[in-house]
């Protein structure tokens, strides 16, 4: 699998570490009244689809920088690559 990384063009997906689930880059406050329950549903609560899922990749062998990749679960196209700060900045949250 080629993963076209933003920055080098693209790479083997043999240089990065798939970390899970890029919904992670969401992580609650630690100061809402109900942070426990949040935190709860954030570490244990996954989904696991059968088509496009975001992902959180890391360039281990590489810049060491973390990507989101869109990737299809069962054809594991790949239809898009950004890397996390940028989409950490979009979504309104520091990385």
């Amino acid at each position: 699998m080629i993963i076209n990384h933003p920055l080098l063009g693209p790479r083997d997906a043999q240089e990065f570490t798939y970390l899970g689930d890029a919904s992670l880059i969401s992580r609650p406050d630690a100061q809402d009244d109900n942070a426990a329950e949040k935190f709860h549903d954030y570490l244990y609560l996954r989904d696991n689809p059968a088509g496009l899922h975001r992902e959180l990749w890391f360039h281990e062998s590489g810049d060491r920088s973390w990507l989101v990749v869109t990737r299809n679960t069962v054809t594991h196209e790949i239809t898009d690559v950004q890397l996390a700060r940028d989409v950490a900045r979009k979504e309104g949250r520091s990385k």
